[in-house]
């Protein structure tokens, strides 16, 4: 039996996404979100509505991306990880597994947050480990 090409999934608020398997790692992207075809998505992983995807980026087994994130080139964001709303991941970036991006943080070109690491919505993360361990 053929897996469907599209997923409809139901907020708490009722509404309707349809979410499709990206062509390279098979996680599923909302159709009102943008990834680069030379992304890698992940098995299980999610892009939700408005989020963009740039070139090369790799979003880890069953990560997380919010509405209205941005993953800029080369990013990579570990398994199990999530980016919240707005937050905006830099250039060459690596988001450890399991690590939670707050709304609206922002992480430079090249940083590296660590592994089971909370940073705070509304957060600039320059280098190292930034934030706090996850609970």
């Amino acid at each position: 039996m053929a897996r469907k090409k599209r997923i409809e999934i139901e907020a708490d608020d009722g509404t309707l996404s349809t979410y499709r398997y990206h062509e390279n790692g098979d996680g599923l992207v909302e159709e009102n979100a943008t990834v680069d075809p030379s992304a890698r998505i992940g098995p299980g992983a999610y892009v939700d509505r408005g989020a963009r995807i740039a070139r090369w980026a790799r979003v880890g087994e069953g990560a997380w991306i919010d509405e209205d994130a941005e993953l800029l080139p080369n990013s990579v964001i570990g398994s199990a990880a999530h980016v919240g709303r707005g937050a905006v991941i830099g250039q060459g970036a690596s988001i450890g597994a399991r690590a939670k991006i707050g709304a609206g943080a922002r992480i430079v070109d090249g940083a590296r947050i660590e592994a089971d690491t909370y940073v705070p919505a509304g957060t600039v993360a320059r280098r190292g480990r930034t934030g706090r361990q996850a609970a």
